[in-house]
């Protein structure tokens, strides 16, 4: 297949461009930067120019392609909901480029507070009582009425010994605090993945494609904050402290809304259907391996 890609030089869409190279599909990678060029190019991929508020890039490529998969979100937490608005526009415009033929758009979401509680699965609908303000899920199934063939990734923490989602941003803000928080008790859980196994699913996604399908990219189905925290302050060589609901805003700022969520999440209907079986090193396991002195040193 050709397959257009948007954020293809991003942590997970260059991991998918590369997974695609090797099932020897052809990718088409969106970029907006010179440097974005040189690594699509080098990793085999045709560059595509362009960016997510450019519309007409992102219908000229999905134009070229027999699917896509959209990956790209600014990750801006002071501009969170503009970025949700973004993302909103982008995959209204992808799906408009496919809307009446047989090519798959596979879209990215996010686990979320599916099922505060217990284990949320595929089958669980986005909870319209929710505070965030992404819809990036009900945007893509939203295009199916227009007769596109459309299927969901919903992402948890994507990790290796350098990124780790949204925990990457509490290294950052235990680093520059000398402190390492969780909230309460540190029960609240977040599902996670490596990312190798990610993308490998991202490939099984649109290669065995099923409009309306919701995936759940997995590995693990929910490793506790207090843990995270924990390996997070052994690594920075910083205190391990709880602080109560109240004091979280004014230590995480605009990353309060998710420091406190409880997101574990299942994988067994996606695992059966695409065949898909996770085989990477877990979270704690990665952060266990991260160089915290090279990265500290790197920020100073």
């Amino acid at each position: 297949m050709k397959i257009f890609v948007t954020g293809a030089t991003g942590f997970i869409g260059s991991a998918i461009v590369k997974e695609l190279i090797g099932a020897k599909h052809e990718v088409i990678g969106l970029t907006r930067s010179e440097a974005g060029a040189k690594s699509l190019a080098a990793a085999g991929a045709v560059v595509h120019r362009g960016h997510l508020e450019d519309l007409e890039s992102l219908r000229s490529g999905a134009a070229m392609a027999d699917g896509v998969i959209h990956c790209a979100f600014i990750h801006d937490w002071s501009k969170f909901k503009e970025s949700c608005e973004i993302d909103q526009r982008a995959i209204e415009t992808l799906g408009a480029a496919l809307a009446g033929t047989d090519r798959p758009l596979v879209v990215s979401s996010g686990i979320g507070p599916l099922a505060p509680g217990r284990l949320a699965t595929e089958e669980d609908n986005p909870r319209s009582d929710s505070a965030l303000p992404r819809v990036s899920e009900q945007s893509a199934m939203a295009l199916r009425s227009q007769g596109v063939k459309v299927s969901v990734v919903r992402l948890p923490q994507i990790h290796d010994p350098v990124k780790q989602g949204l925990i990457t941003y509490l290294v950052s803000m235990a680093r520059e605090k000398g402190a390492s928080p969780y909230i309460g008790e540190g029960r609240n859980r977040w599902a996670a993945a490596h990312i190798s196994d990610t993308a490998r699913l991202y490939r099984l996604a649109i290669e065995k494609h099923e409009a309306g399908a919701r995936y759940h990219a997995v590995g693990e189905e929910g490793v506790t904050l207090r843990d995270i925290a924990e390996v997070i302050g052994r690594g920075l060589k910083v205190p391990v402290v709880s602080i109560s609901a109240e004091e979280a805003p004014a230590y995480f700022g605009p990353f309060a809304m998710f420091a406190a969520l409880d997101m574990p999440a299942s994988s067994v209907i996606t695992r059966k259907r695409l065949g898909w079986n996770p085989t990477g090193p877990g979270l704690i396991a990665d952060l266990e391996r991260m160089d915290y002195f090279a990265k500290a040193a790197s920020h100073s």
